[in-house]
């Protein structure tokens, strides 16, 4: 079942994500006005129609995320960013942020593995 708070939280969440106004937003995904906002102030639940919708026009937008707030947003590993203003066309890679041990660490320390922690409870381990 939609915990309709939250759904509309992260709805919030994709329009702010693109820039989006409310009104920009419908036309993108081809709902009226009054849908977004009768969605956004929890007077109605989405349908089915409006969440394939959503998907649709925002590929990176994962329907479980969306739905029950289980994976991630932006769906990507490796996000792309437009550089058209007038476009949300994926066009320039970033790669996931990695921090850099200091300076003051060991040196000699070799890694002996690599633990990725989801926040879905799941994890995935690596050995170099």
């Amino acid at each position: 079942m939609i915990n309709s708070v939250n759904f509309t939280e992260r709805l919030q969440k994709v329009i702010d994500f693109y820039g989006e106004s409310a009104s920009g937003f419908a036309e993108k995904i081809g709902v009226q006005r009054s849908s977004i906002s009768h969605v956004l102030s929890g007077r109605n639940k989405p349908s089915l129609d409006f969440v394939m919708k959503v998907l649709h026009s925002y590929p990176e937008v994962e329907l479980y995320w969306l739905m029950n707030g289980k994976g991630t947003f932006p769906h990507q590993a490796q996000l792309k960013i437009s550089e058209s203003p007038n476009s949300n066309a994926p066009e320039k890679t970033t790669q996931p942020q990695v921090p850099i041990p200091d300076s003051d660490s060991d040196s000699n320390s070799e890694i002996e593995k690599i633990v990725i922690f989801y926040k879905d409870g799941t994890f995935k381990s690596y050995k170099p």
